[in-house]
């Protein structure tokens, strides 16, 4: 039972005459807690609808297009509380934020409605028989799930959850209801890595419905006091976990004509290996764990510049990114110059002060670092910023400090660009504001 807050105008559920202040009880006959409920129930085109409006239950018949939303609203997004994660693993980045932050960050989800809503990853741990077998009843797919490793007792170590490894089986059960599954691993150099990963990714491909696997590093921010002893991967392990992936990889396209298992682009910058050809990352399905990212962004990138006819840009902007695309975006931004005579493009790495030296990506730069580190800069007629440094909303950063206080200091125009490499271009070469 949940209580619904707005009905949109318009709507079959203001058609019928379903209210704000309403709560709702059941969608042709089965009851709704959540918004999965609400959603898989309420695709048919005729809609039996209970809710009971001030102790009375009330009935109502919607006409529904399939598909179509009903039209209702609730307080949340989810319709109840986020899940909370009920694990404690080695490798945990929300344990070493350090303090000062906005209180959201600090909140760890586990829940498997925004891994089919929004494309998180669960980790199977605070799920029952019963939310699994909801899961292939309503054929949510794909799950992306947090496995970090495949050897069930190293998985409980790991996690210190000590259902942790018995709750793989789980992942059998949704592949024999036909739920696709992505699947992540955490890599912690001395833990999971070496034979623990050809265990691991051997089991996982013995997932008929996997799809893919991402691999990325730990992150280790420098407030690690009383957590577990991890130690940072370097140049040669990263080269084998490479080498371990590329093999496995190999066997995959063998046998199902698909790699299947993928490398973050960060294990590429710490081994100095170029980023496989964009085609070796298909249809990019980890594009957010930033399996190829790079890559993708940088074809996109040159595809823009293709659709451009070269002509004279009198100007300086400038773009501020983490260390680990640096060398990235300055090669970028070299080819934007020599495409547009009098373009002038600075590019500025964000030393990470605030999480320490080691977090070298974009989306961990705090605002305070970044004015501090560009003030006096010449930031020209407009400072980029990407997409992943601030929050969702685009007003944030992970300190609090926001986008208003960045430009009313540096005393320039912010520009935040998206993920893809075609608005970088666009927001290089837009005309300036009047």
């Amino acid at each position: 039972m949940v209580k619904i807050v707005s009905v949109d105008a318009g709507s079959p559920a203001a058609k019928a005459g379903i209210a704000a202040g309403d709560e709702l009880l059941s969608i042709n006959g089965n009851t709704v807690k959540d918004v999965l409920d609400y959603r898989f129930y309420g695709t048919d085109a005729h809609c039996a609808v209970e809710v009971r409006r001030n102790g009375e239950v009330l009935r109502f018949s919607l006409a529904n297009r399939e598909y179509q939303d009903l039209g209702m609203e609730f307080c949340t997004y989810l319709m109840d509380e986020k899940k909370r994660c009920a694990n404690k693993c080695v490798f945990c980045f929300i344990d070493q934020n350090p303090k000062g932050m906005r209180e959201t960050v600090y909140f760890k989800d586990d829940d498997e409605r925004l891994s089919f809503l929004q494309g998180n990853y669960v980790t199977l741990t605070n799920l029952s028989d019963a939310d699994v077998e909801r899961i292939v009843k309503m054929r949510i797919s794909p799950v992306n799930v947090s496995v970090h490793t495949m050897n069930p007792a190293l998985r409980v170590r790991m996690m210190g959850n000590r259902f942790a490894g018995e709750k793989l089986r789980y992942l059998r059960t949704l592949c024999e209801g036909g739920i696709r599954i992505n699947a992540q691993l955490v890599l912690c150099k001395g833990w999971n890595d070496g034979e623990e990963l050809d265990f691991s990714l051997n089991e996982l491909c013995k997932l008929e419905t996997l799809e893919s696997i991402a691999a990325v590093p730990c992150g280790m921010t420098a407030h690690r006091d009383g957590l577990a002893e991890l130690e940072p991967f370097d140049a040669a392990s990263a080269a084998d976990v490479l080498d371990r992936i590329d093999r496995r990889a190999k066997q995959n396209l063998e046998q199902f004509g698909s790699r299947k298992v993928f490398a973050s682009d960060e294990f590429y910058l710490l081994a100095g290996r170029e980023l496989p050809a964009d085609e070796e990352y298909e249809e990019y399905p980890q594009l957010e764990n930033g399996v190829g990212m790079l890559r993708l962004h940088e074809t996109e990138f040159k595809g823009a510049l293709r659709a451009e006819e070269p002509r004279r840009i009198e100007k300086t902007v400038s773009i501020a990114t983490g260390y680990a695309a640096y060398e990235h975006i300055r090669a970028l931004a070299r080819m934007a110059e020599q495409t547009f005579e009098g373009l002038r493009v600075n590019v500025f790495p964000i030393r990470n002060d605030f999480f320490g030296h080691s977090i070298t990506v974009s989306g961990l730069v705090t605002g305070g670092d970044l004015i501090r580190q560009l003030q006096g800069k010449p930031l020209g007629s407009r400072l980029l910023l990407p997409v992943n440094m601030l929050r969702s909303e685009g007003d944030l950063f992970l300190d609090g400090v926001s986008k208003e206080d960045v430009i009313k200091t540096l005393q320039v125009p912010v520009r935040v660009t998206e993920r893809d490499g075609w608005d970088l271009l666009d927001a290089i070469l837009e005309e300036e504001d009047a």
